[in-house]
């Protein structure tokens, strides 16, 4: 049975039938995934989930913390918790085995068990193309044209890293700039106030992530109109493909459930749980021969980019400084 802990919720004793998990993920998205792990293990979880702060939490809780797993979206949170030395390696041959390297910590420390694409909504009405490159939103075709949120989200952060990855800083620092002067307003909101600024006819493009499209299409009845207004292009690097990020989890340092902890994270990445992520939270399974749920699959089938996530991790503070430099989001 799933316990939302609060501050205080849980004790750092260990437990053969418990594991702590602290999560920056959506406590009500994740839930059934929590519920249907304890029904197929027998294991409770026990777990806090907040927006920010939870591996400041476990770093100032030391030898002390009962915390045995961290859950989170976005490679940066997940490198950010083994650079603050509150981790350790992972070491199953199940999951290595599952989740192919590049989506993987090279040392073990976390590993990806759902991914996400950062993609282009495009107007229905104004936008003909059907395919179109990162590279090319620097085109001035698009002058005035383009929505996209704060250059500095992790989001957009990790596009950006992927892109100093491929090309180097230099040819980065053109390419934002010649993203910035084809922004039709200064970058605000969030992907899916992008979509909704271009069916209002603000802007005919946008950048945002795959399952937020869908969540409008399929479950938000107030925001399907913006769904329904726009279409998502899966974009590509030229000669490369499709960015993607994760959802991914850390085993943390001193998990006095470490046994369960493991048993979790090799749960997470079976064939239940990877369905579940492509049904409920609209992301890419990360095992192979999950099938994708029908409204991601309708964009088309990805060809994911190489470039490992751990290299992308690598690039962050760079992108951010580029986006200073260049003055993004002024």
């Amino acid at each position: 049975m799933l316990a939302l802990a609060g501050a205080a919720g849980f004790g750092a004793a260990a437990s053969a039938e418990e594991v702590n998990i602290y999560t920056y993920r959506e406590g009500k998205l994740i839930a059934p995934l929590f519920e249907a792990f304890t029904r197929d293990t027998g294991i409770k979880v026990n777990a806090i989930s907040a927006s920010a702060g939870l591996d400041q939490r476990i770093k100032a809780e030391g030898a002390n913390s009962p915390a045995d797993v961290l859950l989170t979206a976005d490679i940066s949170r997940l490198e950010d918790a083994v650079q603050n030395g509150i981790t350790q390696p992972i070491n199953s041959g199940m999951v290595d085995d599952t989740v192919a390297p590049q989506f993987r910590d090279p040392e073990g420390h976390w590993a990806a068990v759902a991914l996400r694409a950062r993609v282009v909504y495009a107007s229905k009405d104004r936008v003909k193309q059907t395919t179109i490159s990162y590279e090319e939103l620097a085109d001035p075709k698009w002058k005035g044209k383009i929505c996209i949120r704060s250059g500095q989200h992790m989001y957009n952060n990790a596009l950006f890293a992927a892109m100093i990855a491929r090309y180097g800083e230099a040819k980065t620092e053109e390419w934002l700039k010649g993203l910035k002067a084809n922004l039709a307003q200064k970058p605000s909101g969030g992907d899916r106030e992008t979509a909704r600024d271009i069916a209002a006819g603000k802007c005919d493009i946008g950048i945002g992530n795959t399952y937020y499209w869908a969540l409008m299409h399929d479950v938000e009845a107030d925001r399907k109109p913006w769904a329904d207004a726009t279409k998502v292009i899966l974009p590509t690097f030229e000669g490369g493909g499709t960015h993607v990020n994760l959802s991914g989890v850390a085993l943390v340092k001193n998990a006095p459930n470490k046994a369960n902890a493991v048993k979790f994270v090799e749960w997470m990445v079976g064939p239940h749980a990877q369905q579940m992520h492509a049904d409920l939270t609209y992301e890419y399974p990360t095992r192979a021969g999950v099938p994708v749920n029908k409204t991601i699959a309708s964009y088309g089938e990805i060809k994911r980019d190489t470039t490992p996530l751990a290299q992308i991790a690598a690039n962050r503070k760079k992108a951010s400084a580029l986006v200073d430099k260049v003055g993004f989001d002024n």
